[in-house]
């Protein structure tokens, strides 16, 4: 449901013009919709006022002014994972803070609030290095790393919240501080990993890179018949596979529209993708079982540089309304992947209810970081599933949303019950971000979060409430007090 916009009395409005550089924004101004227009186009929002900072300062006075009013306050750079609809709150657009620094020596990089993975990928290969990035080169840096990142060297160097060095963090206070293993180590600890939200505005991060200048990569495309044989050779195939391959089984319907290449376009396929970060030829020779198994439609597996990483996955790059649900598994039993198979086939007037349905390979450095995380209970499962779908309408949407809760009902028996929080949106994410951790981390998250907001005014990205707003309650924020 939408809330009614708040309005900010006058004087307000223009103080805060007053002191930001940048864009301020209501609800009937010029630009106000197209400036936090998300990635995902089934989300709508009202904000009360957008704030779209030019520089580190317009988020410490837009956080400082939002404390001063009570107003609750939300997060966006490029819009993709949105959880609760900034309604009502001020939200901070962070898509303008772009600035990247590689340093070959050490083997970092300095990220901003406001840069892609693209922004970052050619500066890294320059030197040979390679950020710890999912699999689209056009995703937020700091939203992918802070609800984990896990890309195609997650079984060999762990999740992207593993690389990182140091936050620089807005507190909901309106301090500027930076979060490391030796300042403020406790909110840096809760950042790599439950982080997108609760515990105010990231304006930068320091990560280490990789020394990954190839990879051999890409995908087999089998005919969706095959989807059942498919998943269950897969299965086998990464069982004890090597921490240098990271892969993924993936059912697919590509869209008859020309950013699909044209082997695939219109055309539905049961896939084995992934990327191997060793020895080439020992990477081929993975592949080479399943060429002799059959031969593909479509085989696109080869050693290419890093720096193409993303082609693997030909992930969307034009807004459009998304829903996405995930669930993690430590098993594969044939039965759950007849429910995964089934749950991508089952359709209604000739529409897939399931446009793309991934399993992705976890264990390997992923489990290997889960001790101490914050979102470890995530990190534990050795594989992590997701469905995307489109809907155009409500009608549409609704029909999906109950698809999804028939397919998870389903999987129950299966699953862990834990959730990987970049999986999800909307609702969904505030519902199930207490599940990514055990009783200890999230007991850890909500001590901090009732030090930092005890107001619980930063409440629209992953839902950690202070301790007295209770969880069922938590997405109403608590007046303020004085």
């Amino acid at each position: 449901m939408v809330s009614t916009t708040t309005t900010l009395p006058a004087e307000a409005l223009a103080l805060l013009r007053a002191r930001v550089d940048g864009t301020v924004l209501v609800e009937g101004s010029h630009g106000y919709a197209a400036s936090f227009a998300p990635f995902n186009t089934a989300v709508v929002q009202r904000p009360a006022v957008v704030v779209v900072a030019e520089s580190v300062a317009d988020v410490v006075h837009a956080v400082r002014c939002a404390a001063d009013l009570g107003l609750r306050v939300a997060v966006q750079s490029t819009g993709h994972g949105i959880g609760r609809p900034a309604d009502g709150a001020l939200l901070v657009v962070t898509s303008r803070l772009r600035r990247v620094r590689v340093d070959p020596v050490n083997r970092t990089a300095f990220v901003a609030a406001g840069n892609q993975w693209g922004d970052v990928l050619p500066l890294a290969q320059e030197h040979g290095l390679a950020p710890a990035l999912g699999s689209s080169p056009h995703v937020g840096c700091l939203g992918y790393t802070l609800g984990g990142g896990v890309g195609w060297l997650a079984r060999r160097y762990g999740f992207g919240s593993d690389t990182v060095l140091a936050f620089d963090v807005v507190t909901p206070d309106g301090a500027l501080v930076r979060a490391s293993e030796h300042d403020h180590p406790e909110l840096f600890w809760a950042l790599r990993g439950v982080g997108g939200g609760p515990f105010g505005v990231v304006v930068g991060m320091e990560i280490a890179l990789h020394p990954v200048a190839r990879v051999y990569g890409g995908n087999l495309y089998y005919p969706p018949e095959l989807a059942g044989e498919v998943a269950r050779r897969w299965r086998d195939w990464v069982a004890g596979a090597p921490d240098e391959l990271t892969s993924s089984l993936v059912l697919i319907e590509y869209p008859p529209i020309p950013d699909i290449p044209e082997p695939l376009r219109g055309r539905s396929f049961a896939v084995v993708r992934g990327a191997w970060c060793g020895d080439p030829a020992q990477g081929a020779a993975l592949l080479d079982d399943w060429r002799r198994w059959r031969e593909p439609l479509v085989d696109t597996w080869a050693d290419m540089p890093f720096g193409e990483v993303g082609s693997i996955s030909h992930d969307p790059v034009d807004p459009m309304p998304a829903y996405v649900t995930t669930e993690q598994l430590d098993s594969l039993p044939d039965e759950a992947l007849d429910v995964f198979v089934d749950g991508w086939q089952e359709h209604a007037d000739g529409e897939r209810f399931v446009v793309v349905a991934e399993i992705r390979h976890l264990g390997g450095a992923v489990r290997r970081g889960a001790a101490g995380a914050p979102n470890d209970r995530a990190r534990t499962a050795e594989f992590v599933l997701e469905y995307v779908t489109v809907a155009a309408d409500e009608a549409r949407a609704q029909a999906v949303e109950r698809h999804y809760t028939r397919t998870r009902d389903r999987l129950a028996p299966f699953a862990t019950g834990a959730t990987y929080l970049n999986f999800t949106e909307g609702a969904e994410k505030a519902s199930r971000t207490a599940s990514a951790s055990g009783a200890a981390a999230w007991q850890r998250l909500r001590t901090l979060k009732s030090a930092l907001d005890p107001a619980n005014r930063f409440c629209h990205g992953f839902l950690v409430p202070p301790f007295d707003v209770p969880l069922a309650g938590a997405d109403v924020p608590r007046p303020r007090q004085g």
